[in-house]
C-alpha cells in the first residue's frame, strides 16, 4: 500500500535537489550500474509509463450530441418545428412551403457543425505533445547503455545527456561536464542556464531554478551529463501541462453571451407566445387560428437569422485578418479579440525577437572598441565545441562590423569550456608567427586570471581599485538587463602545443561584451496603441527580474515593483486577486502561475488575452477568453491559440483588436435593433389583438415580414461602425439587449398603434366604402386585406428603417450613414415589401392594394418614429453611457 501511496505522491523537487546521489539511488533502488530488467518492470508498476495521459475520451456520440444540443440551437429547433407545423402540416397541400422550415434547421446544422469542429481542435494541443515527445533516450540497463523508447523510461533509469538531446524525464543530474540547456520553452528564459550535479542547495526555489534538475520539454544545448530519472509521464512539469491543456476550455465571453442572449429571448417568447394566445383564443373564438398566430409571434420575436448573421461577421472578420498576416483558429476568439480589457503576454519571443544579439563590445573605458570584437570573434570562430547562442551573436555581429576575411590568423590550441572555470581560451597565431591566447569567460573569472587592464592602449596592473571599477561598470549593464562576458589575451603565451588551464594566467583583461534578447521593433508602438485602446498590458515571464525590467523600460511598460513567481507561491488566491490589478508585471512565474493569474483576472471581471510562444504558455493561452500565438512559437503554442499572428509585426494585435471590435458592433446592431424592433412589433400585436375584430396580421404574413427584413440585415456584416466605438473593449451583455428592448421598443408601438386607429377608422373604410361592423363578409375581408397590407408596409418601413438610426449614436443619414452595401439592400427590400401588397403574390399572402393617400401617411408616420427613435436615443446613451 505504501508504494501505491508513494506513486501518486506529487514530487518535491526541492527534496530531490537537496538529497545526496546515494539517497537518490536509494530511493529509487538503482545504482550507477543502472536498473535491471525486472527492476524497470516494478518501478513501471510503482511509478507509471513514460507518457503523458490526457484524460478519459469523450465518445464521438457525446461530443455531437454536445455541439447540436444547447440553448441556443434549442431555441431555433423550436422555431423550425413551429414554421413546419405552420407552413406544412397544417398549410393546405397547394401552400405547402418548405423554405422557412428549411433555413432554419439549415442554421441548426452550421451552427452545431461549426461548435462540433472546435470541439474536436480543443483536443490537437495534446496530440501535438504526445508527437513531440516520441524520441528515443541513452539509459544505462545492467551497466550497459542502449537508445530505447522514451515511453520505456521509468523512475530510476540512468539517463545520459548529450548535445542536441531533448530532456526525455525530470532527472536529477548525478555527473555533468560543460552543459548549457535551454529552458525557455519552459521557462520563458532568455539565455541558456548552467547544470551541474554538485550544485549547492541553500533554499527552495522555483522547480526550474535547481541546477542539478532538468526537465522533459527542454533540449541540451552543449556539454554532456548522467542523471536518474526522478519523474515520469504525468508526474513531470511537462506533464502538468499537458493535463491542463486537456482539460474542458473555459467559457469565453463570447459564449457566456451567446447562451444568455438565447435564454433571453426563450423568456421573452415564453411571455409574449401564450399571452397572445389566450388573447386572441377568448376575443375571436378560434382556438387553432389563435394557436398558430401565437406561434407566428413566437418566431417574430426571435432574430432568426442571428447564427447567419454572427458567422457572416466572423468568418469575413477572418478573412479580413487572414489577408494581413493573421490566422483565426477559432472564429469566436474574433469577438473575444475586440473585447480584451486585460492582454497578458510572455517575454521570450512575444514582446522580445528571442534571438541573442551583441549589444555592446566595449572597452574598460565604457567606449566600442573594435579590437575586442576581433578578439571575442576569433574566440568563438576557432572554438571546436558547439557553438551556442552568445558564440552565434559573436559571429554574426563580426561579420556585420568587421571585414572578417581579412583577418589573418590560424589555430594552434584551445583550453575547452568547463563549470568551474566558467571561461574557454583559444591560441591563434598571426603570419608572422606571434601567437595570442584569447580568453572569454564569466566576468568574474576573467577578473581572478587577470593581471593587467588595457586602458586606452595603455596596459597597466590591475588593481582593487580598477577591479572596482570593472565590477560597477558590468553591474550598471546587468541593470539594462545586458549579460556580460569578459575578454582577456596574452601575447606569446607559452609553447605551443603545451597549453593548459595553467596558461590562463597574468592575462590582459581589455573589455567587455554585452547581449541582449531585444524587443520586437514594433512592440512599443503596439502597446502604446493597445493602451490607448482601452487594454492594459501585463508581462507574465519565466526569465529573470533583471532582464524583465529591462526589456519592460525599453517598450514604456512601468516597472517600478515586479512580483517574483516565488512570493506568490503561498498567497491565498483574494490576495493574489489584488495584487493582479495592482502590478503589471511578474518574472520568475512556473506554467501553473501563468494560469492561474489569467483565471484570477476572468474571475475580476476581465476579458483576458494571453500571447505567448513556450510549453509554459500553453496552459495560460488556454485559461484566457482568447488565446494568441505568434510566428515563432512551438507547436503546442501554435496549437492552444485561438490566433496566430503569422507576422512579426506586433501592430496586428491592433488591427485584430479594431476587427474584433467592428465584428462584435455588427453583430450587436442586428440584436439590439432587431430584438427591439420585433420585441414593438409584437407588442402592438398583443395590443391589437384585444380591440381589433380580426388578427391585425395573418402568421404567413409576420413570417414572410421577418423573411424580407432578414434577408435585408444580411448586408450588416459588410457595415462600418464609428470610429468612436473602436476605441474601447465591447462586452457582450445579455441584460443590456433586455434594457435595450424595453426602452426602443415601445417607441416603434406607438406609431405601429397610431397605423392601426389609421387603417381601421380612415383609410380602410374610404377604400371599402364604411366601417367594419358596417360591412358584408367579402367587403370585410376587403377591409382586412387592406388593413393587413398597411401595417406590413408601415412595419417593414419601420423595422428597416431602425436599423439605420440604432447603427449609430449619431443622427442617422446625417452626421453617419451605412455602408453602400448596407444601404443598398436595405432600400431594396423595402421596395420589395412596398410592391407587395401590388402583385398577385402578395394578394394570395391576403393583401389588397393601398390607395394614394396612404403613402402620405406613411411618410409622416416614418418620420415622427425616427425623430422619437433619435431622442429616445439620447435619453438611453445619457444614462447607460452607450447604446450597442
Amino acid at each position: 500500500m505504501e508504494r501505491k501511496k508513494r506513486a501518486i505522491q506529487e514530487i518535491d523537487y526541492g527534496l530531490m535537489a537537496r538529497k545526496t546521489v546515494e539517497s537518490i539511488f536509494e530511493t529509487f533502488q538503482t545504482s550507477k550500474k543502472g536498473l535491471s530488467e525486472v527492476q524497470a518492470v516494478m518501478a513501471r508498476d510503482e511509478y507509471g509509463d513514460n507518457t503523458i495521459s490526457y484524460g478519459k475520451k469523450t465518445p464521438l456520440f457525446i461530443e455531437v450530441l454536445k455541439a447540436y444540443i444547447t440553448p441556443f440551437t434549442l431555441v431555433l429547433i423550436g422555431l423550425g418545428i413551429m414554421s413546419f407545423i405552420t407552413d406544412v402540416v397544417i398549410a393546405a397541400p397547394e401552400d405547402r412551403d418548405y423554405f422557412g422550415s428549411g433555413i432554419i434547421f439549415t442554421m441548426v446544422l452550421i451552427s452545431g457543425t461549426m461548435t462540433l469542429i472546435q470541439s474536436v481542435r480543443s483536443n490537437q494541443a495534446a496530440e501535438k505533445l504526445k508527437s513531440l515527445v516520441k524520441v528515443t533516450a541513452a539509459v544505462k540497463r545492467k551497466n550497459k547503455y542502449d537508445e530505447i523508447p522514451m515511453e520505456d523510461i521509468v523512475c530510476g533509469d540512468i539517463v545520459r545527456l548529450s548535445a542536441g538531446d531533448m530532456i526525455p524525464a525530470d532527472i536529477r543530474l548525478i555527473a555533468t561536464k560543460d552543459l548549457f540547456i535551454s529552458q525557455s520553452a519552459l521557462t520563458g528564459e532568455s539565455y541558456p542556464v548552467e547544470k551541474r550535479a554538485e550544485a549547492i542547495i541553500t533554499k527552495d526555489s522555483n522547480e526550474t531554478s535547481y541546477e542539478n534538475l532538468v526537465f522533459m520539454g527542454s533540449n541540451v544545448i552543449s556539454g554532456s551529463a548522467e542523471g536518474v530519472v526522478i519523474a515520469t509521464g504525468n508526474r513531470t512539469l511537462f506533464g502538468d501541462v499537458a493535463k491542463s491543456l486537456s482539460t474542458k476550455p473555459v467559457q469565453t465571453s463570447f459564449e457566456l453571451g451567446i447562451r444568455k442572449t438565447s435564454f433571453l429571448f426563450i423568456k421573452f417568447m415564453a411571455l409574449m407566445a401564450p399571452t397572445v394566445i389566450v388573447i386572441n383564443g377568448f376575443t375571436k373564438g378560434d382556438w387553432m387560428e389563435a394557436f398558430l398566430f401565437g406561434l407566428s409571434v413566437a418566431v417574430g420575436l426571435t432574430p432568426e437569422m442571428l447564427p447567419m448573421i454572427v458567422t457572416t461577421n466572423l468568418v469575413k472578420g477572418a478573412t479580413g485578418m487572414a489577408k494581413k498576416g493573421t490566422v483565426i483558429k477559432n472564429l469566436n476568439a474574433i469577438q473575444n479579440f475586440g473585447a480584451i480589457d486585460v492582454l497578458c503576454t510572455d517575454k521570450t519571443g512575444t514582446l522580445t525577437q528571442d534571438k541573442i544579439i551583441l549589444e555592446y563590445h566595449l572597452d574598460l573605458a565604457g567606449e566600442e572598441d573594435d579590437r575586442v570584437l576581433r578578439h571575442a570573434y576569433l574566440n568563438s570562430y576557432y572554438q571546436t565545441g558547439l557553438k551556442n547562442l552568445l558564440d552565434v551573436a559573436i559571429i554574426d555581429a563580426a561579420k556585420t562590423e568587421l571585414n572578417t576575411t581579412g583577418i589573418p590568423y590560424k589555430k594552434v590550441d584551445e583550453i575547452p569550456f568547463d563549470f568551474d572555470r566558467r571561461r574557454m581560451s583559444v591560441v591563434v597565431e598571426d603570419p608572422s608567427g606571434k601567437t595570442q591566447m584569447i580568453t572569454k569567460g564569466a566576468i568574474e573569472e576573467m577578473l581572478s586570471i587577470s593581471s593587467f587592464v588595457d586602458f586606452k592602449g595603455k596596459v597597466s596592473v590591475l588593481t582593487d581599485e580598477v577591479k572596482q571599477e570593472v565590477l560597477q561598470k558590468v553591474n550598471e549593464l546587468n541593470e539594462d538587463g545586458l549579460r556580460v562576458i569578459g575578454v582577456a589575451q596574452k601575447t606569446n603565451p607559452s609553447v605551443v602545443g603545451e597549453f593548459s588551464v595553467a596558461d590562463e594566467s597574468e592575462m590582459v583583461l581589455i573589455g567587455y561584451l554585452a547581449f541582449l534578447d531585444p524587443p520586437k521593433e514594433t512592440t512599443k508602438q503596439a502597446l502604446e496603441t493597445l493602451k490607448a485602446h482601452g487594454v492594459e498590458v501585463k508581462v507574465l515571464t519565466g526569465d529573470n527580474a533583471l532582464v524583465t525590467r529591462s526589456v519592460c523600460k525599453q517598450v514604456g511598460l512601468g516597472a517600478e515593483k515586479l512580483i517574483n513567481g516565488e512570493d506568490i507561491m503561498n498567497i491565498s488566491n483574494d490576495k493574489l486577486s489584488q495584487l493582479v490589478e495592482k502590478h503589471n508585471v511578474f518574472v520568475k512565474l512556473n506554467p501553473q502561475q501563468k494560469q492561474q493569474i489569467t483565471s484570477i483576472l476572468r474571475e475580476n471581471g476581465h476579458t483576458v488575452g494571453f500571447l505567448g510562444d513556450g510549453i509554459n504558455d500553453a496552459p495560460a493561452m488556454k485559461a484566457a477568453d482568447v488565446g494568441i500565438s505568434v510566428d515563432t512559437a512551438v507547436d503546442i503554442a501554435k496549437e492552444s491559440a485561438d490566433v496566430i499572428l503569422l507576422e512579426k509585426d506586433l501592430m496586428v494585435l491592433e488591427r485584430g483588436i479594431i476587427s474584433g471590435r467592428e465584428t462584435f458592433g455588427n453583430i450587436m446592431k442586428y440584436i439590439k435593433a432587431t430584438a427591439s424592433s420585433n420585441f414593438g412589433n409584437m407588442f402592438s400585436v398583443l395590443v391589437a389583438s384585444t380591440f381589433l375584430p380580426f388578427l391585425p396580421m395573418l402568421p404567413l404574413q409576420i413570417l414572410f415580414l421577418n423573411l424580407i427584413y432578414d434577408i435585408s440585415c444580411v448586408s450588416i456584416p459588410w457595415d462600418h461602425m464609428d470610429k468612436e466605438y473602436l476605441e474601447k473593449p465591447k462586452r457582450w451583455q445579455a441584460s443590456s439587449i433586455g434594457k435595450f428592448m424595453v426602452w426602443l421598443g415601445p417607441t416603434s408601438s406607438v406609431f405601429d398603434i397610431t397605423t392601426y386607429l389609421l387603417m381601421y377608422f380612415i383609410i380602410c373604410p374610404a377604400v371599402v366604402g364604411g366601417d367594419f361592423h358596417t360591412l358584408n363578409a367579402s367587403q370585410q375581408v376587403a377591409f382586412i386585406a387592406v388593413f393587413h397590407a398597411g401595417w406590413f408596409v408601415e412595419s417593414l418601413w419601420s423595422q428597416t428603417l431602425v436599423l439605420h438610426a440604432l447603427r449609430t449614436p449619431k443622427i442617422p443619414f446625417i452626421q453617419s450613414s451605412g455602408s453602400f452595401i448596407m444601404t443598398t439592400i436595405t432600400s431594396l427590400g423595402i421596395v420589395i415589401g412596398t410592391v407587395l401588397p401590388f402583385t398577385a403574390f402578395g394578394q394570395s399572402l391576403g393583401m389588397a392594394v393601398l390607395p394614394s393617400n396612404y403613402w402620405l401617411w406613411l411618410v409622416g408616420t416614418i418620420v415622427a418614429y425616427l425623430t422619437l427613435v433619435t431622442v429616445v436615443k439620447r435619453f438611453y446613451i445619457q444614462r447607460y453611457k452607450e447604446l450597442l
